[in-house]
């Protein structure tokens, strides 16, 4: 379990492979920190396995700040990082600086999550220089779905590194790859100096992320890239009818 961004940069080279889930809630988070996760990542994700919107571009700042204060309240000793929700980074750095910093203050979170548009990684830049740890979003990028049509494989070798570099040397801490060809992945691990998160990426990244939800058979569907661990879905659904069923034969249920 890590709590700090130099210990959790320093896995990198500990030949330990890095794990990562979301949690969105104080219950929750305090399971994942217990298991010895190495991180959390508050995910905007949330819009989509905890409101059940259609993609993740409704959340708003004030409620990725909402969850992450549970999570970071429920998980102290454990590295929490929050995604900037739609649409962080188009509209200056200013604004920026100004809601990262509010998510760090309001929830006491370590770092968060920015998905990269190609050319703004200086926008990395301006986030370390106010002292705010960023982790790079590239690959597959669910906040440009409405551009994109449909999530997809991410397969431009080329473009993918050059990002990849552009971002470590622009201050991330990390980047997170989503739903990149594996052996594109597996060379962007090896060259790059910090950690490097796959979600659907193969397995020789440094670590892997996956959504809670997913794990736990709670989100109605598994996606290719995940595995379910447990349906928790079908037992809660057949306590919740046991439970009707007793109050409806007037059983005592103290």
């Amino acid at each position: 379990m890590t709590c700090t961004i130099p210990e959790f940069t320093a896995l990198k080279n500990s030949h330990k492979k890095i794990s990562m889930l979301t949690a969105y809630d104080f219950p929750t988070a305090k399971i994942v920190s217990k298991a010895g996760i190495d991180a959390i990542l508050v995910g905007d994700s949330l819009a989509t396995v905890v409101q059940g919107k259609p993609n993740t571009l409704p959340v708003t700042l004030e409620e990725m700040i909402y969850h992450g204060e549970m999570v970071c309240r429920a998980a102290p000793n454990t590295l929490v990082i929050i995604d900037l929700p739609f649409p962080a980074g188009h509209t200056g750095w200013k604004n920026l600086v100004h809601d990262s910093a509010t998510v760090l203050k309001k929830t006491g979170c370590h770092a968060v999550k920015l998905e990269c548009a190609v050319g703004k990684h200086s926008l990395i830049s301006r986030l370390v220089e106010a002292g705010i740890p960023c982790m790079a979003h590239l690959g597959l990028r669910p906040q440009m779905i409405q551009v994109l049509g449909k999530y997809s494989l991410q397969k431009e070798r080329d473009l993918l590194l050059e990002e990849a570099l552009a971002a470590q040397k622009a201050g991330a801490f990390s980047v997170l790859l989503e739903c990149v060809k594996s052996e594109i992945a597996q060379e962007i691990s090896e060259t790059l100096q910090v950690p490097v998160i796959g979600i659907g990426s193969g397995k020789f990244c440094d670590g892997q992320v996956l959504v809670l939800h997913d794990i736990l058979g709670l989100s109605g569907r598994v996606p290719r890239h995940a595995k379910q661990y447990i349906c928790l879905e079908e037992m809660i659904l057949n306590a919740c009818i046991s439970y009707r069923e007793d109050v409806e034969n007037g059983i005592s249920v103290p």
